[in-house]
This record gives structure tokens, C-alpha cells and sequence, in this order.
């Protein structure tokens, strides 16, 4: 068992909540302790991927604990010096602009915001339809930010979708442990 808290941060790109569910398991088996933290619009819609209510308890049981998913809940986060690291996977496109922009109003960017004023790692999970378009002057203002760090990425469809970008979240661990020497995994595009 390792002393490291990690808060598992998830927006709504619904598609890849099963994989990102799976890693939260991976790091809790591997001895992390989990914070699960959802935006309001995660935590709260139902979904052709899943009920609501239905992934909020399987997140719960794997971590042991209530989701944080209000901005009220996510404040204590910084104070009160709460995780070593934060994740945030799926991080969406629209959180990515207001990561980059500094807006804070979700439980996912008070969680950040809260956190990184401890100068402590932020690992980012992309999963954007827009990642090599509209999304990429905040993907890579984010980049240049001490502190930030990516989980590797890739275009999941460049024929169909060819802006669109989602991590390899199989490397969660591994990119995590690079972030918490301050190190970014390389190659970050895949």
C-alpha cells in the first residue's frame, strides 16, 4: 500500500466512462487511494452508456467513498491540501477551455483550481471531439502550465472524426507516476 491520495476527476464524454471506471479499479488495486470527483452534468444524466445512478455507485464502491460533484464539496480540496495529484479522465473539451481560461464553475475546475495552488501535479485525460480544432489553443496553453500533465493521446478517428483526440487511458498509471516526479510520459501524441 503506497500513501498517495489521488483525486479521479470525471467530465461528460460518456463514451469513455467504462474505460476510465476500469482505471480507477487499476489504481485502487494497486494500492492508491481514490477521491472520486464528478461535474455536475457527469454525476447527473443518464445516458446510452449507462444510468446515472447506476455508474455514481459503481464509482463509489470502487473508492470507498461519496463522489465529490458539487463546486461547495470540491473547495476544501486546496485548504485543506487533500491529494498529491489530481486526474481528470475524461477531461472534455469544455473543461479543457475553462481550465485554460480559468473558470471555475464545476466541481471538476474548483477540484483543480483548489488543487493546484498546493503546486502539485494535475494529470489530463483528453477526450474531445475537437482536440485538433477548436479545443487545441487550450490543449496546448494547458501544456506550457507548470504543473499540467497528459496522459499520451491519440486521434481515435482520423477518416470520420479527424480533430477528434482521447488518451490511451491504459496508461493512466504510468503517466501518473511520471506526474508525480514532474515528468510528462512521452510521447504524449501517440
Amino acid at each position: 500500500m503506497n500513501d498517495v491520495t489521488a483525486g479521479f476527476a470525471v467530465c461528460g464524454s460518456f463514451c469513455t466512462f467504462s474505460k476510465v471506471i476500469a482505471e480507477m479499479a487499476n489504481l485502487r488495486d494497486s494500492g492508491y487511494k481514490i477521491v472520486p470527483i464528478m461535474s455536475e452534468t457527469a454525476y447527473s444524466t443518464d445516458t446510452r452508456f449507462g444510468k446515472a445512478e447506476e455508474i455514481n455507485r459503481e464509482i463509489k464502491n470502487i473508492c470507498g467513498r461519496d463522489i465529490i460533484h458539487t463546486i461547495t464539496q470540491a473547495e476544501p480540496i486546496g485548504p485543506g491540501k487533500l491529494l498529491d495529484i489530481l486526474i481528470i479522465a475524461p477531461c472534455t473539451g469544455n473543461t479543457i477551455g475553462k481550465l485554460a481560461g480559468g473558470i471555475t464553475d464545476t466541481a471538476v475546475t474548483m477540484a483543480a483550481k483548489a488543487h493546484l495552488r498546493n503546486g502539485r501535479p494535475l494529470l489530463i485525460g483528453v477526450s474531445t471531439n475537437d482536440a485538433l480544432g477548436a479545443s487545441a489553443t487550450n490543449i496546448g496553453r494547458l501544456m506550457n502550465c507548470k504543473n499540467v500533465f497528459f496522459i499520451p493521446m491519440r486521434q481515435d478517428d482520423s477518416i470520420k472524426k479527424p480533430c477528434s483526440v482521447v488518451a490511451d487511458f491504459s496508461r493512466t498509471r504510468e503517466a501518473l507516476e511520471a506526474a508525480l516526479e514532474s515528468r510528462q510520459l512521452q510521447p504524449v501524441l501517440v
